[in-house]
């Protein structure tokens, strides 16, 4: 055998054997004692007794649906085409897959291809000449291939880091989608629930100043006295202090629904502003349970693809101990313009690259730091369970408690309702002095407010349920071996 064959031979065990080293860094997995695997965490949710919801009903895509208001479906699918956060949210994803294209894209094969042309004088004194040399015309070109060798999986990793970048990011968008049909939907409500308040006020205070004409008639009858007259008109000025912070209220809300819909203060689409009776759902709010919520939250999925990421990272850093090796060749052509293409003007070139920065101490520091943040990683993925866990059990014990508050607001506004038109007769008749009645008056304003408020807050707590139930876009399951 001779040396030319002997290094070729050489040279295609050690690119034989280098191929064969395995990929650096751990293999990543979601860990075994992660919060997410513990079986209390994906089992039924607790107090459920009393809220009215179906705990073994999987909540569906489009909650917002089960209302079935078909202003409020409108809204949600405006704000979804016209939200400006969205179109913040999808530039960021198009970034993050580009960035992963970008990665998948390093390594492998690279082509490179130059050509010039060019007159020059050459230094007559570096060729030891005395006299001047004569300008010349030189040219040169060359077209040169190399490929790159991933013998320790720096670019395989790196490309799963940017690939679960990216995931997270969309996890992110679903996120802000999620958030997005929550604040539209509660916009919407509040506006229905602030004009029903205003019509409730309105009400009791249209009662209160009959009431108080019935005084002034009283009075010129001479059954009255002047004190009455002045806790008649107390009332009146009592109950017409509450429309100005109800108006404020609907405004408000319009304001944000505007917003939220990508429009200017004030462009609402016809009827909202109007709405008087905000929608109910029909059924028991469907909730599932903790696994299918674990699944469905888009956080938990942005915090466990963040894991992921951390975890590749491992590997690039740990990639850097070893060397880098390229494969590469060149053809081309330098000399005088007029022999260019000659034989006395080719070159070529063919063979290995090796580069190896030797390392240091720094380089395990990168190691360790990148170790570090997987950590803190999967801490902040146990943090995100824990806490949808504990927005949903808070959600669901707070629905409970109002809708029992609301059944009581119902029997004392009833009772107050009668007692109100009671005393008013009496009152009227001569039989009961005023005081009584505006008594009752006012104790039927007091529970008219009251349970308009409950009201409000029930159709908050749903709102608020299904944005802490993940509910809106039930994207792929956490895979525990992804």
């Amino acid at each position: 055998m001779n040396r030319l064959r002997f290094k070729h031979v050489m040279l295609g065990l050690a690119v034989a054997s280098l191929t064969a080293c395995a990929t650096v860094g751990p293999d990543y997995q979601l860990p075994s004692g992660s919060a997410f695997q513990r079986p209390e965490a994906n089992a039924g949710f607790l107090d459920t007794g009393n809220a009215q919801v179906a705990a073994g009903a999987e909540l569906p895509p489009r909650w917002w649906e089960l209302y079935q208001d078909a202003t409020l479906n409108g809204l949600v699918e405006q704000a979804l085409r016209d939200n400006v956060e969205l179109k913040v949210a999808d530039a960021h994803l198009r970034r993050a897959a580009a960035v992963y294209e970008q990665a998948m894209d390093a390594g492998g094969f690279e082509y490179e291809a130059e050509a010039g042309v060019s007159r020059a004088q050459l230094s007559a004194e570096s060729f030891l000449q005395e006299h001047e040399l004569p300008p010349i015309n030189l040219a040169d070109g060359k077209f040169a291939v190399s490929y790159q060798f991933d013998l320790f999986g720096k670019l395989k990793r790196a490309a799963e880091a940017a690939r679960a970048d990216e995931q997270a990011t969309a996890a992110a968008m679903d996120l802000a989608r999620v958030s997005l049909v929550a604040q539209v939907a509660g916009s919407y409500v509040e506006i229905c629930h602030a004009n029903h308040e205003l019509h409730v006020a309105e009400h009791s205070l249209e009662l209160q100043q009959r009431s108080r004409e019935v005084t002034q008639r009283l009075i010129a009858a001479g059954r009255g006295t002047p004190p009455e007259l002045a806790r008649a008109n107390a009332q009146v000025a009592m109950l017409e202090a509450a429309l100005p912070p109800l108006r404020a209220q609907r405004q408000a809300s319009e304001y944000q629904l505007s917003a939220l819909l990508g429009r200017t203060p004030g462009q609402l689409p016809a009827g909202v502003a109007d709405c008087a009776e905000a929608p109910t759902l029909a059924q028991p709010l469907p909730v599932g349970d903790g696994r299918a919520l674990l699944q469905r939250r888009p956080d938990i999925r942005q915090a466990e693809r963040r894991l992921a990421a951390a975890t590749a990272r491992i590997g690039v850093a740990t990639a850097e101990l070893y060397p880098d090796i390229r494969l590469g060749a060149s053809v081309g052509a330098a000399g005088l313009l007029e022999d260019f293409g000659n034989a006395m003007t080719r070159q070529w070139s063919f063979g290995p690259l090796i580069s190896w920065t030797l390392p240091s101490s720094g380089t395990h520091a990168r190691i360790h730091a990148t170790e570090a943040g997987a950590d803190a990683a999967l801490a902040e993925f146990d943090s995100s369970v824990l806490q949808a866990l504990r927005e949903t059990q808070t959600a669901l014990s707070r629905y409970a408690h109002d809708l029992d508050r609301l059944q009581s607001l119902q029997q004392a506004q009833q009772q107050a309702a009668l007692a109100a038109a009671q005393n008013r007769r009496l009152y009227q008749g001569g039989r009961t002095p005023y005081l009584s009645s505006l008594d009752a008056d006012r104790t039927l304003a007091s529970a008219d407010a009251t349970l308009a408020q409950a009201e409000a807050q029930i159709s908050r707590d749903q709102i608020h349920l299904f944005l802490v139930l993940g509910g809106g876009w039930n994207a792929d399951v956490v895979a525990a071996n992804e």
